[in-house]
């Protein structure tokens, strides 16, 4: 398009989410049972014994501990959990070892992810420290990472919060970057907020032994799901598309079993517990997940199409994969862009029924050093929308006012860079 650059890419070839593969085959991770289709798992996955139980609705266990007349069982239980960090057999000891609400959430994410497991915590941050200390917990405290991620994910490992050690690279240089004490390569696809996005097959191959973290809020497993492409680590902060409703928060881990009960242990330890309300409402959201990602991501491409076809707009970016969000730069200022909006509403996070929008060097990556934010591609003129499920004309009439009148001063800028693109 001639009135501005427009990243986007081809078709998935598994648009409508079914968790099958292009041949119409379904999808096999070794260890995990053969699934149905992922709308089906979205609303059945973590309820299957509800009907039997002779209720519909999942229950919510709001008890801290539970009483047990055996306490020679409660011993053996404890330090089976010391063990290896299974979940206890039998009725729950106490809240910070495990709940049942919670597990029904844990065991719908692992069915949507494709994995054995899924260990859930309190937010995101709490999902990947638990993740980090789980590695420097086994010598492993160095961890190669590639930019853009999430702002105080990159936060978290440069200033070495957890005593970890971080080494950043461009997705080329991620084999040649790894150590004897390299325990992660983390990386995020479509990243936040540029909504670049990787080869995890690839990145998993250079990754050799060392486990790959692929965080994938933005995509969700309505979109793609990492382990399938080698991935060994899954995160999700549930407080966006998860929850989808902007009001939980949460974050998960979905991963192998073994990996699963070193991250209980840590859980345990440090108590970044996933309150049990929180648990039934993400279990609720994952139900409606595959729909309201569809529709959301319906809404974003038509966004996405309109403003790279505006002079007011020097570059717009959305992925391959297609989804909710939407990043664009404006010719004029973005901070009368968040200013000027009142449908949409000027907020951090994304993934609510209702559409987003920040100025992620303000907020989300404003943690992040300025140069190596902009060395990411996060330009001060960078704004990132997370589009809801409003009527798609209503959002860009808002968008429109909000963009104002003219170009702004950043016109000939823009079209010079067009000239020489």
């Amino acid at each position: 398009m001639d009135s501005g650059s427009f990243d986007a890419y081809d078709v998935p070839a598994d648009p409508q989410g079914t968790g099958h593969s292009p041949d119409g085959t379904a999808r096999r991770v070794p260890g995990v049972p053969a699934p149905r289709a992922l709308a089906t798992e979205a609303v059945h996955a973590g309820r299957d014994d509800l009907a039997r139980q002779g209720v519909h609705a999942p229950p919510i266990d709001l008890s801290t501990t539970y009483p047990s007349y055996d306490s020679r069982g409660e011993a053996a239980r404890i330090d089976a959990f010391a063990a290896d960090g299974a979940e206890p057999e039998g009725l729950p000891v106490y809240g910070r070892l495990g709940n049942p609400t919670v597990a029904r959430f844990e065991t719908a994410l692992a069915r949507l992810e494709g994995t054995e497991s899924a260990v859930a915590f309190a937010t995101g941050m709490a999902a990947l420290s638990a993740v980090l200390l789980v590695r420097n917990a086994m010598g492993l405290r160095h961890v190669v990472a590639v930019r853009p991620l999430y702002g105080c994910s990159d936060h978290l490992l440069t200033a070495g919060l957890l005593g970890s050690e971080v080494t950043w690279v461009d997705p080329a240089g991620i084999a040649d970057a790894l150590r004897p004490d390299t325990g992660l390569v983390m990386v995020e696809s479509p990243a936040n907020p540029t909504l670049a996005e990787l080869d995890l097959r690839a990145l998993a191959h250079a990754c050799g032994s060392v486990p790959l973290l692929a965080d994938n809020t933005f995509a969700t497993p309505v979109l793609q799901r990492p382990v399938e492409q080698g991935a060994r680590l899954v995160l999700h902060s549930a407080t966006k598309y998860l929850g989808g409703h902007g009001d939980v928060m949460g974050g998960v881990v979905a991963c192998d079993e073994e990996f699963a009960g070193r991250l209980r242990q840590v859980r345990f330890a440090t108590g970044g517990v996933l309150h049990p309300l929180a648990g039934y409402l993400l279990l609720r959201g994952l139900s409606t997940l595959p729909v309201r990602v569809r529709a959301a991501s319906s809404n974003a491409a038509e966004l996405a199409g309109r403003l790279a076809a505006d002079p007011r707009v020097t570059r717009v970016h959305y992925p391959r994969i297609g989804g909710a969000m939407v990043a664009f730069e404006v010719a004029g200022d973005p901070h009368d862009v968040i200013a000027g909006v009142r449908l949409i509403t000027p907020a951090v996070s994304l993934g609510s029924v209702d559409t987003l929008i920040q100025h992620p060097a303000s907020i989300s990556h404003r943690i992040v050093d300025a140069n190596d934010r902009r060395g990411a591609g996060v330009s001060d003129r960078l704004l990132r929308l997370s589009a809801g499920l409003e009527d798609v004309e209503d959002l860009w009439a808002d968008l429109d006012r909000a963009l104002g009148t003219e170009p702004g001063p950043g016109r000939a800028l823009r079209e010079v860079s067009v000239a020489n693109r």
